[in-house]
């Protein structure tokens, strides 16, 4: 929690001589970018259909399906048959040869001794996570590997700093392969919460009548995927706040190489006051949100003519309470970017705090104006709402190969501690990301053959193709058959 004091703190203004001149200048230059993108937009109106403006209400029609050539839809099916099966355990084996993410599995500060046969050990912690099979129903499957064995390594060594940096070496050794620049550069992401049905006690655990009735409780999975597929950030939530709450959290406790710049959910992760932070830490956040045509739209300036959108632009944002409170909404966005406090938790503040608190309407203000700006690029740039939609799929997609690891127990955790969910959570990243990464190295050698065999694929057609086949890994069954 964040307490009264603290929130004192990281709303007064410091070093003010800094912030003044940006003070000053605040809003003449978001007025100038509002009026500007206004006029861009307008250009663009009249160049595209997929938006029309009838008696002053804004009328949509339905977005044209993406057209996925015949010749991509082949060429996915020869992929698919061409992949091996692999077992997960010789996956990760592979996968740890070329990447060497396992040395960053080090133990706590006083442990020294480890157990006998180590890697093999690890190896069968990381999985008895990753598909919920638990210590004991591990210990069984795996020869010369006791319950024991398991405990030690999940206690000195798999814990959340250890899987945090063994999942980045991964990402970034991913982001290294020539293939996944064809995907994009690593400069996109979505962020997307995946419920899994819970059977113990817990704080975070609530019912998701949508998915799982009125009876069964439920937990989230909140991950940020890019664009090249990997997963960077992963974290246990609620199902019962808004999504919009863990938006920053991933993006801001980043440690990988990829450097995201632009950020695309879904309606849950959309609020005003995610627009103004992003605007502050130089994001661009590109929500793709349910209802377009009755999202309330806002102006800059009561007696500016804005041409055919000025039946949609039927409200004032104030910038002099933005103005007035730059300082502090700059200090918050520097605290957030030093890590100083959980993004989640000020943006919870902040929304608690709305519209008493004069921070809190400063930044639903100003997210007003980067919302407006927003919602008109998305009506008159077909190119964004395509980058949004495509990388909402790749989130989406990436959903059904978590289901298909965490097979253990139908899914559902069977423990309430927190540290233990999270640390099932990670593991499941981590694998994700590893099978990520071999996929990437096995579809890169079945392209290169086919055009060696005289196919034509270009980097349009390859970029459709999905990296996150997973039906020929297989997670379950006796492990480490062929010893090591």
């Amino acid at each position: 929690m964040l307490s009264d004091s603290r929130w004192r703190e990281l709303k007064e203004d410091y070093h003010t001589d800094l912030h003044r001149p940006r003070k000053q200048e605040s809003k003449t230059k978001i007025t100038q970018q509002f009026q500007e993108n206004i006029i861009e937009a307008q250009k663009m109106f009249a160049l595209d259909n997929f938006a029309e403006i009838q008696k002053g209400e804004l009328k949509l029609r339905r977005a044209d399906k993406a057209q996925i050539p015949d010749s991509v839809t082949r060429l996915q099916r020869v992929i698919d048959a061409s992949m091996s099966s692999i077992r997960i355990e010789q996956l990760l084996l592979e996968v740890d040869q070329l990447t060497q993410f396992s040395q960053h599995f080090t133990p706590i500060q006083g442990q020294r001794s480890r157990p006998k046969h180590f890697y093999k050990t690890l190896l069968s912690g990381l999985i008895s996570q990753a598909t919920n099979l638990g210590v004991v129903a591990m210990s069984a499957s795996v020869k010369g590997i006791s319950v024991d064995m398991l405990r030690q390594v999940l206690h000195f060594y798999i814990r959340e700093e250890t899987l945090k940096a063994a999942s980045t070496s991964i990402v970034n050794r991913h982001h290294e392969l020539p293939l996944s620049a064809v995907y994009g550069s690593g400069n996109i992401s979505s962020s997307d919460a995946q419920r899994f049905g819970i059977r113990a006690s817990s704080l975070l655990a609530s019912y998701y009548p949508r998915y799982y009735g009125y009876y069964q409780k439920a937990i989230g999975i909140y991950t940020h995927v890019s664009d090249q597929y990997s997963v960077f950030s992963t974290k246990v939530i609620s199902c019962s706040p808004r999504e919009a709450l863990y938006v920053l959290d991933g993006l801001l406790e980043n440690n990988t190489i990829l450097n995201i710049r632009k950020i695309t959910t879904d309606t849950h992760g959309y609020t005003e006051i995610i627009f103004a932070l992003c605007y502050l830490l130089g994001y661009e956040f590109m929500p793709r949100i349910r209802d377009l045509k009755d999202q309330q739209l806002y102006r800059v300036n009561k007696e500016f003519d804005y041409g055919v959108f000025t039946p949609l632009l039927n409200k004032t944002a104030s910038l002099d309470i933005v103005q007035e409170q730059w300082d502090a909404m700059s200090h918050v966005a520097l605290s957030l970017k030093q890590r100083t406090v959980p993004a989640h938790i000020v943006v919870q503040r902040l929304i608690n705090s709305f519209p008493a608190d004069r921070l809190s309407k400063a930044f639903t203000s100003l997210g007003r104006i980067i919302k407006t700006q927003y919602i008109l690029r998305y009506l008159t740039v077909p190119e964004l709402r395509r980058t949004v939609q495509r990388q909402l799929n790749k989130g989406e997609y990436r959903h059904k190969l978590p289901r298909w690891v965490f097979f253990a127990n139908q899914g559902e955790f069977t423990t309430g501690d927190y540290e233990e969910i999270m640390n099932k959570a990670s593991c499941l990243s981590l694998v994700s990301n590893a099978i990520l990464y071999w996929n990437t190295i096995k579809i890169n050698d079945i392209v290169e053959n086919l055009r060696q065999q005289g196919e034509e694929i270009d980097n349009e057609a390859l970029s459709h193709i999905s990296l996150l086949p997973y039906k020929h890994v297989l997670p379950h069954g006796s492990y480490f058959i062929d010893d090591f």
